[in-house]
């Protein structure tokens, strides 16, 4: 269960047996199923979660009940309501499960201990961290300046997989659309394709 774990910290960092071995104390180990919460707003968000396997989804919904989507976590990322989980704050984000999903949770505690304990962990977090501020600029750009196919097709070239496996309705949240908008898109994407 932690391979995919520890493959995705080699690939940013040097870590060797040993702290491998000593990763595995800090984390345990969670499945969801489809559409089950992981959070849920108002609660504190305790762990911060690594997926192994599945799909998430982190989202706010507005006073009418939409669901406005953060963000989708496929195998290899991971996922919280960051402010809540580093202040011990009430969540303002929920996150469930698009698809049956496996995890791997740390908590605060333990994530405190492990960046001292196996300081390479530390550098591995801020490149990541450095990583999700790039994104998230670009994306508050993408969502400010780009019309709906601009939009739609930039998340196809650059996140192909979230086109496949997430329900067009989701991506219509997560870019900010109408999901009639995503159909027209598509189609005439399909059409231009013939």
């Amino acid at each position: 269960m932690l391979d995919v774990l520890l493959s995705h910290i080699h690939n940013k960092v040097d870590i060797t047996e040993d702290q491998k071995k000593q990763l595995q104390s800090f984390f345990t180990f969670k499945k969801l199923k489809k559409k089950q919460y992981l959070l849920q707003e108002g609660d504190i968000c305790k762990c911060l979660s690594f997926v192994s396997r599945g799909l998430l989804k982190s989202y706010f919904s507005d006073e009418k009940g939409n669901e406005h989507i953060n963000m989708f976590a496929f195998e290899g990322w991971w996922i919280s309501d960051f402010n809540s989980f580093i202040h011990q704050e009430k969540a303002v984000l929920n996150i469930d499960a698009v698809e049956e999903t496996e995890i791997l949770m740390i908590t605060l505690q333990d994530y405190d201990k492990m960046l001292s304990e196996i300081p390479v962990m530390d550098r591995y977090f801020r490149i990541l961290y450095q990583n999700s501020l790039v994104t998230k600029d670009y994306r508050l750009i993408v969502s400010n300046s780009y019309t709906a196919e601009e939009k739609y097709l930039q998340l196809a070239q650059k996140s192909p997989e979230m086109i496949k496996r997430v329900p067009h309705n989701l991506i219509a949240s997560y870019l900010g659309l109408a999901p009639e908008t995503i159909s027209r898109i598509r189609k005439k994407i399909s059409l231009n394709n013939t």
